[in-house]
């Protein structure tokens, strides 16, 4: 009864997080780490460029996503920018949240850049319902336990050289993943 209440809103929720892809995402042997080899090498230049992934989806796929560029990282102000852009994706792929009476549910946990006073703000603009839960709590964050797992297992073997390189390898990671994978995602969150 109380799972099947649950599940009448779980259509109007859009969750997103960020990871850190590796350049290098290959295992040192016998050790399990990325950590540099003794002997520096050519390898060892990869070991510690990263890209952040900032990614949003729903039940029926990804709404939108963006590989920072190697210096940024995520504060308040930026963070409201990738919301911006968001919110120009939902309009664009999923106009049937705008033409429903009830709100996009956001899922968000209180990391600093999403209590910035312009995400805030932004946010009560929208008129979204932000869901907080507990910070690093990834057995209830989608993305941590339905979409970032399966992804660092594909990452394991692999090695980037660029920008471009590590971003057709998520385009096609993304696209491989069918409709039935992120509907499973969010279908389970009642359950975690």
């Amino acid at each position: 009864m109380l799972l099947a209440r649950h599940k009448k809103f779980l259509h109007r929720i859009v969750t997103g997080d960020e990871k850190w892809i590796h350049y290098d995402n290959r295992k040192e042997e016998n050790h399990g780490t990325t950590w540099p080899r003794d002997n520096i090498d050519s390898k060892t230049e990869y070991s510690w460029k990263k890209l952040m992934l900032c990614i949003w989806w729903d039940q029926l796929g990804v709404v939108y996503y963006e590989l920072l560029n190697p210096s940024e990282t995520i504060i308040g102000t930026l963070y409201r920018i990738r919301l911006m852009r968001l919110t120009r994706a939902l309009k664009e792929k999923r106009p049937q949240y705008y033409s429903r009476h009830d709100k996009i549910i956001l899922p968000h946990d209180n990391a600093r850049p999403r209590v910035a006073v312009p995400v805030k703000k932004y946010l009560k603009a929208l008129d979204w319902e932000v869901l907080p839960h507990p910070p690093y709590s990834p057995d209830i964050a989608p993305s941590d336990y339905h979409l970032f797992r399966p992804m660092a297992h594909a990452l394991s073997e692999q090695r980037f050289t660029s920008y471009e390189d590590t971003k057709n390898w998520v385009d096609s990671w993304i696209a491989s993943k069918d409709k039935e994978f992120f509907r499973l995602g969010i279908r389970t969150l009642p359950e975690k």
